[in-house]
């Protein structure tokens, strides 16, 4: 089984923001993060698990991902996602990224875990590091998807 722990952070909501990751196969260990100059706190949740998912090499493994955000988490295993889908997005939040997860959702069918945030969780921990350490880096990029699209056209607290 391939596991993934994800988490992201915003220094103000919208703000600077980055996202971690830690991937686990076997005796393997990889971690990712990366930041941008003006994001939220849930695009990087989800931009976590995008990242975690596009690293993987094969399809026919069980993943699991263990994430701290109840957006990403209930959106999937709850359902709402294809209603949101159907729809296509109207006045939903972060459809860009939501449009990159589905053929990553296809491909690997990966089972959520929620996991409490700060609750001592080692890999959650580590990757809110990760997320943290890459929101203050100096010179981030943007977030395209987020800068060009602009929170008057994204409905909702929390981005």
């Amino acid at each position: 089984m391939i596991t993934i722990y994800t988490d992201g952070a915003s220094k103000g909501n919208p703000g600077p923001g980055g996202y971690g990751v830690v991937l686990k196969f076997n005796h393997h260990r990889k971690e990712l993060s990366g930041g941008f100059r003006l994001t939220t706190n849930n695009r990087m949740e989800l931009l976590a698990v995008i990242k975690g998912l596009q690293e993987l090499k094969v399809r026919d493994i069980p993943v699991t991902i263990f994430s701290d955000s109840k957006y990403v988490v209930d959106a999937i295993e709850k359902g709402w996602l294809w209603g949101w889908q159907k729809k296509g997005f109207k006045d939903k939040k972060n459809p860009d990224l939501w449009r990159m997860y589905i053929p990553l959702h296809v491909r690997y069918k990966p089972k959520f875990v929620w996991v409490k945030g700060h609750a001592g969780n080692p890999e959650n921990e580590r990757c809110d590091q990760l997320a943290v350490a890459a929101a203050e880096r100096l010179n981030l990029p943007a977030d395209e998807g987020y800068e060009n699209i602009g929170p008057d056209h994204m409905t909702g607290f929390n981005g």
